[in-house]
This record gives C-alpha cells, structure tokens and sequence, in this order.
C-alpha cells in the first residue's frame, strides 16, 4: 500500500480527497499547513506528497523549498488554473508534477499513479539489470541511481525518469511528447511547460562533454538529445 501525504489548509478538500484516494487503496494522512507538511513529508513514511501552493503562514513554495533541502520524496504541486507563474517556481524547486485545481479527485490519483509507478518499480519490473551508460552517466534504474564521472547526481522522481528516457535513446533526439509519455506518465498537454523546466534543471545537475558543451542538446523542432560522448 502506497502512502500518500496531503498537504493543504482546505480540510473540506482534502477530506474528499482522502476520502477517494482511500478507497483506491492508499493510505492517506493530511496536514494544514507548510511547517507540519514539511516535518510530515520529511518523516520517511510517506511515498508522495501532494502539497497545494496557497496556504496561510508558510505557503506551498516555501514547503517545497523547505522539502526538497533535505529529500526527494516525490512531490506533485496543487496550483491555481492558469497561474503560470506559480507552476513554473514550483517545477524549478523540485516539485515532480502539478495539477490545476479545481480537479477531481480521480484526475489526482490518476497523476499520483502516474509518478508512483516509475518511482516504486522493484528491480524485478525493470527490464534492464546492467547499468545503463552513456559517456561520463551511469544510471542504474532498479536502484534509482545515477552518477556523472563517478559523483552522485541528486535527482528528483521526475529528472530521473526523463533523463533515462534521454539515456535509452541517446544519440539521437527524444520527443517533448515522447518525454512526457515515459517520464511523466501523461500526454504533454499544450502549451505545457513542464518538460522544458525540467530538462533545464537536469542541464545544470549535469556535467559537459570534451568540447566543453551541454551533454544535454535541444534540437530544434524535435526535442532534446543526450549527447553519447
């Protein structure tokens, strides 16, 4: 069973949430505010937090930011529906995903599956054993693990997934849609920031090649491709 953490001050909301996702088969606990979400989030119990940007005193960013200083425990963002803005901070800090509210509950769960399902693969689901390398990368996704030269790579549910997307098809240029399909488990939706967000995060976390360039290239029109050298 699958622990899910809600963090929001609308109990109204979070118990229909709850509620729903229960009944789903997970096991659900809330918090109302940042600083008892963040403790909560940090306790190791929970495999996601589902963390709402508004929330009085210390607000859904600061949680986040507060989270992802000490974990990468997924997180999937509750934002306002067309508040850019909110949405593309909270991809910058860390957070795996978002949804617009208002949504339904099944669409949340729906999104919570969709993370859960790369994130909690035991290496009997994965297919490839050996580990995955690629110039100075070497990831290893049963374990969950990646290095660049030797040195860890500190990468949320989401980056990793992406960037072993990048991995298995390096050389050659990956899909935005192709990317969302198997790092995020959804369609890209338009106008969809979400991929380009990430991907600049996974630029800066990772290292160059001999000419001194990004491993990590966007192709014009096509996506983005991972350099094999």
């Amino acid at each position: 069973m699958s622990k899910v953490l809600l963090i929001d001050d609308d109990a109204e909301l979070t118990g229909m949430f709850q509620e729903y996702l229960e009944q789903e088969g997970f096991e659900v606990k809330t918090a109302h505010d940042g600083e008892t979400g963040a403790a909560a989030a940090l306790s190791g119990l929970y495999a996601i937090a589902v963390l709402d940007v508004m929330m009085p005193r210390m607000n859904g960013l600061e949680t986040l930011r507060r989270i992802r200083a000490h974990s990468n425990i997924p997180v999937l963002m509750l934002t306002a529906r067309g508040d850019d803005t909110d949405r593309i901070v909270g991809l910058e800090l860390g957070a795996d995903d978002y949804v617009a509210k208002p949504c339904t509950p099944r669409e949340l769960t729906a999104r919570i599956r969709a993370i859960l399902r790369r994130t909690l693969a035991t290496p009997s689901d994965t297919a490839h054993h050996a580990p995955l390398v690629v110039g100075q990368l070497t990831m290893w996704p049963e374990q969950r693990r990646a290095t660049w030269a030797g040195n860890n790579l500190e990468l949320t549910s989401t980056e990793f997934n992406l960037l072993e997307v990048l991995a298995r098809n390096a050389g050659k240029p990956v899909s935005k849609n192709m990317l969302s399909e198997q790092g995020l488990g959804r369609p890209m939706a338009r106008f969809d920031r979400n991929i380009d967000v990430h991907l600049s995060s996974l630029r800066h976390k990772l290292g160059t090649i001999a000419d001194g360039r990004s491993c990590l290239q966007t192709v014009y029109r096509l996506g983005y491709q991972l350099i094999k050298d």
